[in-house]
């Protein structure tokens, strides 16, 4: 097992050595999507960042319990219990029932992380599955006398809770910075305080989604989920949670509280953030035009990208960056990951043609060392990545004879490929635009569409573009010419 692994916890915000609750077990918690709209690109950051986490501590030889849910119900628009329920919301504009909203986005989220081949959780509750689970939960909070009832709402007390514990120890802010950062109570608010949130929320009778409890027909608080699933499969207190940087402030925090409330300690040792993405330097967010879907970075079909990137090629991109840096998407970056992706592949694919000479060497194994040494101070995959291309030059070098390379030593260094490249890294080969005898094919239909184009048979052109999208090949034109992306 590498050792020692350091982690960077968000709690005490130092990398700290990794010492878990059970010696040879790792109990993981991560939050999962809220499934009543597509997937978006920081989710999926995220998510490739914990699978590798997940792989990786596979690799050290921990037997890791990963647990992701998936949130459908309770979310409400505002994360202080404010505006629409957004599955409700997305069903009324949808015209389907909320469930059916639930199924559609769930599928896509599934579709998404197996293109992006990130290894299913070992569970992945839902909200809706554990409303019992909630209520009880709620019950032992009200008990302990951090919450409080409104007419069937039911509220936690931030203020009481802060007098004898540390509201916001997640984010490093007190409780007087977290208040100016909230608008005043209106006079028909029934909340006692700006901070607290709701635990329990009570149904209009129009609401969809709604459930009994002792406090009347409703539905649960979009942070009590994480706190109820996390204890029913990890207990009071488990090794690590995670989840994107914007959940700090107000969900995870809110976890805490929760958590505390109930058993008298917070539920994870290890907090664990991956930071937010830019495009060409500035944030992706829909407001600013620059939020491209999975979809359309795979089929190159927004405005902003030149051409399709094929899931693996983002996937490497991904990993070229810390999971606590910012990840800035460009064009350029894409394409010169999409390079390297390939020169990674290329090499692979040569070591078993090298002819094997000489003697023995410790390179081999001093190789190993350094990426799991990468990999063990907070998961650094980009130093991780550069030392196996210190690896990836060598096999060139033996494939053109400037270096030896013996049985034993090829032997270790596919092995050590194959260790950090597929399983622990994700990646995986996928026939894509670099697959020569495929470019060649396709480029000769490219020139059946021009000629077609030239023509004016209009009729003809499309044709071919319908059929090769049928075949999961998406081209885009543009001033510079027409490329093409495989998707399928």
């Amino acid at each position: 097992m590498p050792k020692p692994l350091r982690i960077y916890n968000t709690l005490s915000r130092t990398i700290e050595d990794f010492k878990p609750l059970h010696e040879d077990k790792v109990g993981m918690y991560v939050c999962g999507p809220t499934v009543y709209n597509y997937l978006h690109l920081g989710n999926c950051r995220t998510f490739s960042s914990f699978d590798i986490i997940f792989r990786f501590l596979t690799y050290c030889g921990y037997k890791v319990r990963y647990v992701r849910n998936i949130t459908d119900a309770g979310h409400l628009e505002g994360d202080r219990d404010e505006g629409d329920d957004k599955f409700a919301k997305r069903a009324k504009l949808e015209q389907l029932e909320p469930m059916e909203i639930v199924q559609k986005y769930t599928q896509y989220f599934h579709d998404v992380m197996r293109e992006f081949n990130c290894l299913p959780p070992s569970i992945e509750p839902t909200a809706t599955g554990h409303i019992i689970e909630q209520i009880e939960l709620t019950k032992q909070i009200l008990a302990n006398g951090w919450a409080y009832e409104v007419e069937g709402n039911i509220y936690f007390d931030v203020a009481k809770y802060s007098q004898d514990n540390n509201y916001g120890v997640l984010s490093n802010r007190n409780l007087a910075d977290l208040l100016d950062g909230t608008r005043e109570l209106g006079g028909q608010d029934e909340k006692h305080g700006r901070l607290d949130f709701a635990l329990w929320i009570k149904a209009k009778p129009e609401h969809l989604m709604q459930w009994q409890s002792p406090w009347g027909m409703g539905f649960p608080g979009w942070h009590i989920e994480c706190s109820a699933m996390s204890q029913k499969y990890l207990g009071q207190q488990f090794d690590i949670h995670g989840g994107g940087m914007d959940l700090i402030a107000t969900h995870h925090t809110n976890e805490i509280a929760q958590n505390c409330a109930c058993s008298g300690t917070g539920p994870a040792r290890y907090w664990m953030h991956t930071n937010m993405l830019t495009v060409n330097g500035v944030r992706m967010s829909k407001s600013a035009g620059n939020g491209f879907l999975p979809d359309e970075l795979f089929k190159g079909t927004h405005p902003l990208l030149e051409k399709g990137y094929s899931p693996m090629s983002v996937r490497f991109f991904m990993l070229q960056s810390h999971y606590r840096s910012t990840l800035d998407f460009s064009n350029e970056a894409l394409q010169a990951a999409e390079k390297g992706y390939a020169r990674l592949m290329s090499a692979m694919k040569l070591i078993d043609t090298l002819k094997t000479d000489g003697d023995a060497s410790a390179y081999i194994q001093e190789l190993r060392n350094k990426c799991e040494f990468a990999m063990c101070e907070d998961f650094n995959t980009p130093i991780a990545i550069a030392h196996l291309f210190e690896g990836v030059t060598f096999i060139n070098n033996v494939n053109d004879g400037r270096e030896k390379i013996s049985v034993a030593d090829k032997t270790a260094l596919k092995k050590l490929f194959y260790d950090f490249v597929f399983d622990i890294f994700g990646l995986k080969e996928e026939l894509g635009s670099n697959n020569e005898t495929l470019s060649d094919v396709v480029k000769i239909i490219l020139e059946q569409r021009a000629d077609a184009k030239a023509r004016k048979d209009f009729a003809s052109s499309d044709a071919l573009r319908d059929k090769l999208l049928a075949a999961g090949i998406v081209i885009k034109d543009s001033k510079e010419g027409t490329t093409f992306t495989v998707v399928g």
